[in-house]
């Protein structure tokens, strides 16, 4: 699941690392996506005190706070073009990060995370006209396939949200690179989390409620917040200073695996030997289509 915008130079312009510094940013970005997902993994568990979209509010609410604080982004003299891209990168952060966890909150997590990852795949498919990235689609297309045979655990509530938190985050993509360009460094994505914390306040607050007063909740919220987003943000950050944009897209590639792993041990989500065989298609195709990607190819952020 998504996190931040990575609007970085491509493969060419990245500047040579120190071998050491490279293996230290690959574990920044191990470190980030074991953050998440095991904030996902937590905030499930918390679902019956803190209900899924009062959560994602929480969540956004933390990193909106957290990020305009650290980026202070200017606001006067912006055009309007400036602010309709602001605005659609904060929907589609919205409807990304709302739409996954109302998707686990009915199916296993890691595989509602596979299923997700199918739009930042598209993405780094979509107009290619090789051969071995036509592979990679049929590669992913079967390892939902295979989800399809096993629908024990699965319902249709949670597929289709899955669905649609994988079309926000592919609409995130393409739009982060446009936010880069209007908006420096994370101010885009500052303003951006602030768009979706005051969008999602209303069903937020009609969800949870009073209980959105309540200490405890606040604190879960922000303890989630900060595995979620601010803790990987800040450990990616670092990493794609180190080493190149595609290395980056294959190590974001084990998200689905990770997910898995984390619902395994926090939630006892046991996945079957057959949906293993499903998430490892779905990896296998999300590394490879990074890899074969163009040098100027965006990463895919989760």
């Amino acid at each position: 699941m998504s996190r931040v915008a990575r609007v970085t130079p491509d493969d060419r312009a990245h500047p040579a690392t120190h071998p050491a510094g490279q293996a230290g940013a690959v574990w920044m970005v191990v470190g980030g996506i074991v953050s998440v997902q095991v904030g996902a993994a937590i905030a499930k568990d918390l679902f019956p005190l803190v209900p899924p979209t009062a959560m994602v509010w929480l969540r956004l609410v933390t990193s909106a706070v957290i990020l305009v604080l650290v980026a202070r982004p200017r606001l006067s003299g912006r055009s309007a073009a400036d602010w309709r891209m602001a605005l659609g990168f904060g929907v589609s952060l919205l409807v990304m990060n709302w739409a996954i966890y109302q998707s686990f909150a009915r199916i296993p997590l890691g595989i509602a995370v596979t299923i997700e990852f199918l739009g930042p795949l598209a993405v780094a498919v979509i107009g290619s006209r090789r051969p071995r990235d036509l592979a990679w689609v049929v590669l992913a297309g079967a390892g939902v396939a295979i989800l399809g045979l096993a629908p024990g655990d699965l319902t249709l509530a949670g597929v289709l949200f899955a669905l649609l938190a994988g079309a926000a985050w592919a609409a995130y993509i393409l739009l982060s690179a446009g936010t880069g360009r209007r908006w420096p460094g994370i101010s885009g994505l500052a303003v951006a989390s602030v768009v979706g914390a005051v969008v999602l306040a209303p069903p937020a607050i009609v969800e949870a409620g009073a209980g959105l007063l309540d200490a405890k909740v606040l604190l879960l919220g922000l303890a989630i917040g900060l595995l979620s987003s601010v803790i990987p943000y800040s450990l990616e950050l670092k990493a794609l200073r180190r080493i190149p944009p595609r290395v980056f897209g294959v190590l974001m590639s084990l998200e689905p695996a990770a997910a898995a792993l984390a619902a395994m041990v926090i939630l006892s989500e046991f996945l079957t030997p057959l949906q293993w065989v499903a998430v490892g298609c779905v990896v296998a195709a999300s590394v490879g289509a990074t890899r074969s990607a163009g040098p100027s190819a965006e990463p895919a952020p989760n």
